[in-house]
């Protein structure tokens, strides 16, 4: 009999009566059921976080930076309310600590009191760093945690990249403030540049008259040391000057304080007296002929009395003077004589001095009788005109004191002013050397500003002055300079299309395990008539094919009509599907005809390591080395691998690796099969009385 034949027959069994009919049906959907409520239920959990309630704690307290509100907290609640991330629910900081713990929210995210505080310190001189507090809890979902840093981690830099802009947008507004400063700055430079060269050309006349006033100086020091010198002399003059004046007023004081008294008492008696003068005196004048011619006769007359008054004096009383009484007398009268004899020489001589000009002695006769008047006149007033003069005499003594102490100090000031002199020549001196130097520094001043006026303008022209324009497009592109620019060759656009290259096969696997759980992996029949090895096995593989390619049909029809899966190559990844199937009908078939009872063990064993190993969710390189050791070796990795090209594009070179591969499986499996089957033809002990059934 024909292997197609027997795969009909072993088919047709599940025709008779209604159990059998409802176990083909259910191995049709088993298949169904686990890839497509698998999917079903992965196809696209991030399309729903919006259900997943969080807890929302806004404590921000805002803050203000240079001028401008500051309200970072407020601005983010305000974005994640529009958004449908998650469902927020705004409560306090002890209802969502209470919340993340209970299981009433997955998780909270917090704005400090002090976040817009620290957004604003970045304007500061004491730049902070803010922080958002996320709050999980894995006891309550793991998975949810591990979403949330990325959604977080979205908000975080969403946040960032605004608190930057702000910032840039101040550092460029900054920028045309330091360039319009700058333009100042540089014709303020210019202005100085001009203002140098009137300095300069100030700073020469100044060195000139410096050099005019050191000239000057000079002859002022000179002259002050000779003025100095001079008021020396002038201080010892006018203290010698002093010292007599006092001794004047000492000497005239000392006489009028005697003589005083005295003429105020005899004033008459001295104007008489000079009236007697006066009046002896014209007589005098009047007989001045008679005396001029008695008087050489009265002087020897004179002494020829005097001699003979002294001859009776000595005959009389010499020897004897204190008996005789008279000799006083006589001794009188001869000294007087002798006066008289004196007074008489006196006027012989005055006469004969005269050589005998008695016009002479007239004309001072004269004199003195004018001179004797006068004084009779004034002898009345005599005691005050000499008081006068004493008090004349005191004031004189007064000024030539203040003279001498005033020529001290003109001496002590002209020697202090001799030394400022001096020290203003050599300081002068200095002006004059600073001054020239000060010229040769403005002309370098000069030259340094020009320099300066135009490395200001030439720094003006290279400061940026942005419009807002130009700021808030230079502010993007700072505020977030590196951007993903993601171009994804082949989009898978849902978690269940990433997934369904693993889950599909997986589907297909069980639902291969589950056929050869109703239908025999070898027929019995054709064992007991001895058919060929090779029959035996198509016969046991084919009918599990054409399950298989049910089963494939209804579970990619349930897939794409029914749950959306869109796929590139729709036909070819059917077509495949079913060379799945195949494959792992006859992988199926190979264990439970070989292994018997225990073969289904294995079956389930060998889908538990391809799972493990063939990449389905996470890169078989994060495993573990021995999934990567066993990962080449097994059907199903090529099988992941080639869905993904056809589900979601790419090219097909892992497709045709893996039609080979099955291929490969199916023709070995089914040769192994054969060799089993005719194994199996020779009835044995372990046969008839198995150790294991199920």
């Amino acid at each position: 009999m024909r292997s197609p034949r027997l795969a009909a027959l072993e088919l047709r069994r599940f025709g008779r009566g209604k159990l059998p009919r409802a176990a083909l049906v259910a191995l049709l959907v088993l298949p169904l059921l686990y890839g497509a409520l698998y999917l079903w239920s992965f196809w696209d959990p991030y399309g729903r976080l919006d259900r997943i309630p969080v807890a929302l704690v806004n404590d921000d307290k805002g803050a203000s930076a240079n001028g401008q509100k500051v309200s970072a907290g407020a601005d983010i609640v305000a974005g994640l309310r529009h958004s449908d991330t998650f469902d927020w629910h705004e409560v306090t900081d002890a209802e969502a600590r209470r919340g993340v713990e209970d299981g009433t929210y997955y998780l909270s995210l917090t704005m400090p009191a002090d976040l817009s505080a620290r957004v604003a310190s970045s304007a500061g001189a004491d730049p902070e760093t803010g922080a958002l507090r996320v709050r999980t809890n894995d006891a309550n979902n793991y998975i949810v945690g591990q979403i949330s840093r990325t959604v977080f981690n979205e908000v975080r830099s969403a946040a960032s990249t605004k608190a930057s802009r702000s910032f840039l947008d101040r550092i460029f507004i900054s920028f045309s403030d330091i360039h319009g400063q700058t333009v100042k700055a540089a014709e303020g430079a210019d202005t100085l540049t001009g203002g140098i060269g009137k300095a300069e050309k100030g700073s020469k006349d100044l060195a000139d008259g410096l050099a005019d006033a050191k000239t000057g100086s000079g002859k002022l020091a000179k002259g002050i040391k000779k003025l100095n010198a001079g008021a020396g002399t002038l201080e010892t003059g006018s203290r010698q000057v002093a010292d007599g004046t006092q001794q004047l007023a000492d000497k005239v004081d000392g006489v009028y304080a005697k003589v005083g008294p005295y003429l105020a008492k005899n004033e008459k008696t001295i104007g008489d007296t000079a009236r007697l003068v006066a009046d002896s005196a014209g007589t005098v004048r009047e007989n001045l002929g008679v005396l001029v011619k008695t008087a050489p006769a009265a002087a020897k007359t004179a002494h020829t009395a005097a001699g003979t008054l002294d001859e009776v004096y000595r005959a009389r009383c010499e020897g004897r003077l204190a008996a005789d009484p008279v000799c006083p007398d006589l001794k009188k009268a001869r000294d007087a004589a002798d006066d008289v004899a004196a007074v008489a020489d006196d006027l012989n001589t005055l006469i004969a001095d005269q050589n005998g000009d008695l016009k002479t002695l007239d004309e001072n006769l004269g004199t003195l009788q004018t001179q004797a008047r006068a004084l009779a006149d004034r002898a009345p007033h005599l005691s005050e005109d000499v008081a006068d003069a004493v008090q004349k005499i005191d004031k004189l003594n007064d000024g030539a004191a203040r003279v001498a102490a005033g020529t001290a100090k003109l001496h002590t000031g002209l020697g202090t002013a001799a030394s400022g002199a001096s020290d203003l020549d050599s300081g002068i001196g200095k002006l004059k050397t600073g001054a020239y130097d000060l010229d040769g520094g403005m002309y370098k001043l000069i030259d340094g500003s020009g320099k300066l006026a135009g490395g200001l303008h030439d720094g003006a022209g290279k400061i940026p002055d942005y419009d807002k324009k130009d700021r808030d497009r230079r502010t993007g592109v700072m505020a977030d300079p590196v951007q993903l620019a993601s171009h994804d060759l082949h989009h898978a656009p849902n978690y269940g299309t990433g997934f369904a290259p693993y889950f599909i096969p997986l589907s297909l696997w069980v639902g291969a395990m589950v056929a050869y759980m109703l239908i025999q992996p070898l027929n019995r029949r054709a064992l007991a008539a001895g058919s060929a090895a090779w029959r035996i096995a198509l016969a046991g593989w084919l009918p599990v094919v054409a399950v298989g390619v049910l089963q494939t049909a209804a579970l990619m029809a349930v897939l794409h009509w029914a749950i959306g899966l869109h796929m590139v190559r729709a036909a070819g990844t059917v077509g495949f599907l079913f060379l799945v199937a195949a494959c792992f009908g006859a992988i199926v078939q190979w264990l439970n005809a070989r292994f018997g009872a225990a073969g289904r063990i294995l079956v389930l064993a060998l889908l538990m390591v391809q799972l493990t190993s063939a990449g389905g969710t996470y890169p078989v390189q994060t495993s573990p080395g021995f999934f990567n050791a066993v990962h080449p070796f097994l059907p199903m990795s090529y099988v992941v691998a080639a869905l993904r090209r056809l589900i979601t594009g790419g090219g097909l070179g892992p497709v045709w690796q893996a039609c080979a591969v099955l291929t490969a499986f199916t023709a070995g499996t089914l040769a192994l099969t054969a060799l089993s089957a005719r194994r199996r033809q020779v009835w044995t002990l372990d046969r008839l009385h198995p150790e294991l059934s199920l």
